[in-house]
């Protein structure tokens, strides 16, 4: 079982950067890939980015790319997520969640941060 703790979302202006955390408990962190997710009321959740759990690879979806950079830091089984040039479109409900790195399904989330851009 793994706990996932998000912090760090607040309302920003446009072009300002944001840093989210998310804290993880319960079991062995490098263990998991850990990724954010986002979600706007009516829509689907969607992938926004993850990394593996030795912190050697990532992925992001395109509509981030070169703007958002995740990180871990596996001795504070913590993953981070700096989001910077926001716009008003990544507005959202960012969520944490984790996978085992034999699984492709996240079996675990978070309860989410509100991240609101102002334009």
């Amino acid at each position: 079982q793994v706990q996932l703790v998000e912090s760090g979302g607040r309302l920003v202006q446009t072009g300002y950067s944001l840093k989210l955390s998310c804290v993880a408990s319960g079991s062995t962190f490098s263990s998991y890939a850990m990724g954010w997710f986002r979600q706007v009321p009516g829509k689907e959740r969607e992938f926004v980015t993850s990394i593996t759990g030795d912190g050697a690879f990532t992925f992001y979806t395109d509509s981030v790319k070169g703007r958002f950079a995740i990180s871990r830091d596996n001795a504070k089984n913590t993953v981070f997520l700096q989001m910077n040039a926001l716009k008003p479109e990544d507005t959202a409900v960012y969520y944490c969640a984790a996978r085992l790195e034999t699984s492709m399904v996240y079996d675990y989330w978070g309860q989410g941060t509100q991240v609101t851009v102002s334009s």
